[in-house]
């Protein structure tokens, strides 16, 4: 799975732009970090639970970002459709 972040073109990075994504209902799969800030995942958390999407965790930031393809850290992340 953890491949498929790495791999996928249509990806968004940041809670943002993944936050967007949920709303448009354009969500695939969303990977969050273990050691990110509660409240800022808290809403991508939220979100996913409305959207029935089962978020991957993934154990650090600095993890996320790399499987991002980005040289900082990433707090969440997401595959679109």
């Amino acid at each position: 799975m953890d491949d498929l972040l790495t791999q996928s073109r249509n990806k968004v990075v940041g809670t943002k732009q993944t936050i967007k994504a949920l709303e448009n209902c354009e969500v695939q799969q969303v990977f969050i970090a273990r050691d990110a800030e509660e409240k800022v995942i808290r809403p991508v958390v939220s979100l996913c639970e409305a959207n029935n999407i089962e978020p991957q965790y993934i154990e650090t930031m600095q993890q996320l970002g790399k499987m991002c393809g980005i040289k900082v850290k990433a707090a969440v992340a997401a595959i679109k459709e």
